[in-house]
């Protein structure tokens, strides 16, 4: 073998190395971590491309990525065209998700205890502070009620999840939307602060007698004991995918706005009333990452329905896949 054909051979093995070890840098959202998590896992297989995803907040995905610190940033919260315009962004929606009231009181199971829109605003306005108060008795006659202080936890960083919960509440309580309003980081009355939603999900493991909100994959896996809510139909309804998607349903995502849209207080008969969908960001003029930030949406979209199914997210419907490819085509990064 000459010379010529050796240098050849080992700079297509150094190619083939940088390319086997390719990453792609994303931080952001923990509402979607699970499924973005199952993705990478699955995608990496089939590609060998690695997604390295910060789990840090919806508001520390925003700063990274208009710092252009990643190569995509993720949030619940959508950005208005405005904002996205003056950072020079562009944004899609992955999947669908909900955010579900969680409790820690002893002997109290999943799914039996019920709330209404008035007693989430006046328990995490520190209007209602003991579980036996006559609101909370009134909605649940058949279970048993101590008078036991409760403790309110709530996100302490920038959050999405934050974001559509205060976005749920502001539009069901005027007296929220006056006092507090609704954003990823908000003044909270009352309540001790976890950070990311396996923050909030570990003190209320560990709290007795605790309420806290945390994205629905979080509550399953940490065995959180969710509620059960009344929806703007009037109807209690279960958190899953099933009232997940009859949220969904009712979205209308326009790609002339960058798809911004909230999904809280959907007037489906069965909707949750605390669903929403997160968010990728990108940065327009990274036209290469973002080509293949984007090829790994895409093989996500046509292979990863099942994921999201099983983690109890909600698929974006085929025909919003396709509009986002057009959007995506637009920029010319698909």
């Amino acid at each position: 073998m000459n010379t010529l054909m050796r240098l050849i051979m080992i700079a297509t093995l150094l190619v083939s190395s940088v390319e086997a070890a390719e990453t792609l840098n994303g931080a952001g959202a923990t509402f979607p971590y699970p499924v973005y998590s199952a993705w990478a896992y699955a995608y990496s297989k089939v590609s060998g491309v690695r997604l390295n995803y910060q789990s840090i907040g919806s508001g520390g995905g925003v700063r990274q990525i208009v710092n252009r610190t990643v190569d995509f940033g993720a949030s619940d919260a959508p950005l208005k065209p405005e904002r996205l315009k003056r950072e020079g962004l562009l944004q899609f929606p992955a999947v669908i998700g909900g955010v579900v009231p969680v409790v820690n009181i002893p002997g109290v199971k999943a799914g039996e205890l019920r709330l209404d829109s008035e007693a989430i605003c006046r328990i995490f306005l520190g209007d209602i502070r003991y579980w036996d108060d006559s609101k909370i008795k009134e909605l649940n006659p058949t279970v048993p009620l101590k008078r036991k202080k409760i403790t309110v936890v709530h996100r302490s960083d920038g959050s999405g999840t934050t974001a559509i919960f205060t976005t749920y509440l502001s539009g069901v309580c005027p007296e929220w939307k006056e006092k507090v309003g609704a954003g990823k980081a908000v003044k909270w009355p009352v309540g001790i602060g976890g950070k990311g939603n396996e923050g909030v999900a570990n003190y209320v493991r560990r709290v007795r007698y605790s309420i806290g909100y945390v994205e629905f994959a979080y509550a399953k896996q940490n065995k959180l004991a969710h509620t059960l809510l009344r929806n703007p139909a009037g109807n209690f309804v279960e958190p899953g995918f099933e009232s997940f998607q009859d949220a969904a349903a009712t979205g209308d995502f326009d790609p002339e706005r960058h798809f911004h849209l909230w999904l809280t207080n959907a007037p489906g008969k069965n909707a949750w009333p605390i669903s929403g969908a997160t968010f990728i960001l990108l940065a327009k003029e990274k036209k290469d990452s973002n080509i293949r930030v984007v090829k790994f949406f895409d093989w996500a979209f046509r292979n990863g329905d099942a994921t999201a199914r099983r983690l109890v997210y909600v698929p974006l419907p085929e025909a919003l896949k396709n509009k986002i490819r057009e959007y995506w085509k637009a920029q010319g990064i698909y």
